[in-house]
């Protein structure tokens, strides 16, 4: 006879309850809602995101089949569908929001001191979105063409750890670029962003705040070479040059000079150009800097495991397998409880393997022995 937590109460006890309860204060969660409690419901959804529930139904029935034991894994009242999806709509997101604010900053010094693949003393962060597809017919207000619907999760990754700071869900219309004016520089940090992010009034906001940035520059760019620097051309370096922009309104909007490293890849046969504000470090490293952005792509893979529908039902911003901290537009958020499956609906980039299919049951014991 097992005498000991379940695996999930073991889990679950890593988390501040108290914390948790300051947040649900804060803004009155459980004030109106008696039926089910904020803890219980994100107890709920931690639950479906550690056994790959999904649906409502699905989580009903797994925690259903050992309901002898959720009084050991946690839960306080019954896990019933109608209710958690009642929950889902009207307790407040921003509650699970702060709550993972405070994990992240649980989670951040933990990984402090994990390699990141680059000789760097300063934070690093990778910034870029992911576009989830949704049926048109079924989220008309999720309007991304004429005839699909779309959502983009904008992600800030920090790459010690590969934990993500921010993480805001707008509609798929919405421009990358954008949500720049969403991010408060750290002082000293860097960010790696893709040729996407490129507005120079937007990049000198960093510089304003002595933050560095590593973006990849577009062709139509217009620079005026000022100085050269010596490269090493045997490891891939062709460049490395001081620049000014020339375009009137460019060089209005980012009025100081620019350092442009060239590289060219041997294993695509590609000619990389890189632009940063940083003048201090080797050019090989700018380029090693701009090749740890790869990991964000690798976090929207993992995590995107859920269909873009389980995403919306699961109110986006909320914490649960990983740390997680963000915000919904208020054009999104009130569509997020119950909801219709649709085959057409998908996640790009590419989707991972989905996990082994197994019974309810045999889900729900191998989390409560």
């Amino acid at each position: 006879m097992n005498v000991g937590r379940t695996v999930f109460a073991q889990l679950i006890a890593h988390l501040s309850h108290i914390d948790f309860q300051k947040c649900v204060t804060r803004y009155d969660g459980d004030q109106h809602h008696r039926s089910l409690s904020c803890w219980d419901q994100y107890l709920a959804m931690a639950f479906a995101q550690f056994t790959y529930r999904e649906s409502l139904r699905d989580i009903e029935a797994c925690l259903g089949a050992m309901s002898g034991k959720l009084y050991h894994m946690g839960f306080r009242s019954r896990i019933a569908r109608s209710t958690l999806a009642d929950a889902n709509e009207t307790h407040n997101w921003r509650i699970f929001a702060d709550f993972a604010q405070h994990l992240v900053g649980v989670a951040r010094p933990l990984h402090v001191e994990d390699p990141m693949g680059v000789d760097l003393d300063h934070s690093l962060y990778a910034l870029d979105s992911t576009t989830i597809d949704l049926c048109l017919s079924l989220f008309p207000w999720a309007k991304f063409r004429q005839h699909k619907g779309a959502v983009k999760m904008h992600t800030l990754l920090d790459l010690h750890g590969n934990i993500p700071t921010f993480i805001r869900i707008t509609d798929g219309k919405v421009h990358d670029v954008n949500i720049l004016d969403d991010i408060l520089p750290e002082a000293g940090a860097f960010y790696v962003m893709d040729r996407g992010y490129i507005d120079f009034e937007r990049l000198y906001v960093f510089t304003l705040s002595s933050a560095f940035f590593v973006v990849r520059t577009k062709e139509n760019v217009v620079l005026q070479r000022r100085y050269s620097r010596p490269v090493d051309k045997s490891v891939g370096l062709r460049s490395d040059h001081t620049v000014v922009l020339t375009a009137i309104a460019s060089a209005k909007a980012y009025p100081e000079a620019l350092r442009r490293v060239t590289y060219f890849d041997a294993e695509t046969n590609q000619r990389l150009g890189f632009l940063t504000n940083n003048f201090a470090l080797p050019a090989l490293t700018i380029t090693q800097i701009y090749k740890c952005r790869w990991q964000v792509e690798l976090f929207f893979e993992s995590s995107t495991w859920c269909t873009p529908l389980d995403v919306m039902e699961f109110q986006g911003s909320i914490a649960l397998n990983r740390p997680l901290v963000g915000s919904l537009d208020g054009s999104v958020r009130p569509r997020i409880a119950r909801r219709p499956r649709c085959a057409v609906s998908r996640v790009r980039p590419r989707r991972p393997a989905s996990p082994a299919t197994v019974s309810t049951e045999s889900t729900a014991k191998q989390w409560s022995v």
